[in-house]
């Protein structure tokens, strides 16, 4: 069973993921700062992660950075409402496979994960 990480500071926001994602079958771990994300994936493995660039405590681009400096392969969709300002920072960053905009289509948004997990087997 493939496992993600949600990350976001927004309870509603992890909750709705996490449900989406349940119910294509992936265990969902979460995640409300980037402290408590790098913790959990210190000490878990995942197969993705699901970042919210403005974040508490660690941003999104403080997290890939220090997992791309520790050697943590993993994959990452960066969900942000500030897309464009973002774009150069996170591409910047081997693991990030999708940036995504807020708010974002359900739909297009579950087979995105779908694609990246698919990928990575």
């Amino acid at each position: 069973m493939k496992r993600i990480l949600v990350i976001d500071d927004q309870p509603g926001i992890r909750l709705l993921l996490t449900d989406i994602l349940s119910s294509e079958g992936y265990q969902i771990m979460t995640a409300a700062t980037g402290k408590e994300a790098l913790d959990k994936i210190y000490s878990n493995t995942f197969d993705l992660i699901i970042l919210d660039y403005n974040i508490p405590i660690i941003d999104g681009a403080k997290l890939l950075e220090t997992l791309e400096k520790e050697k943590k392969e993993v994959s990452a969709i960066v969900i942000s409402g500030l897309t464009e300002k973002i774009m150069d920072k996170v591409n910047q960053s081997k693991s990030v496979k999708r940036v995504i905009a807020k708010p974002f289509n359900i739909s297009d948004f579950r087979q995105q994960v779908n694609a990246i997990l698919l990928e990575t087997e």
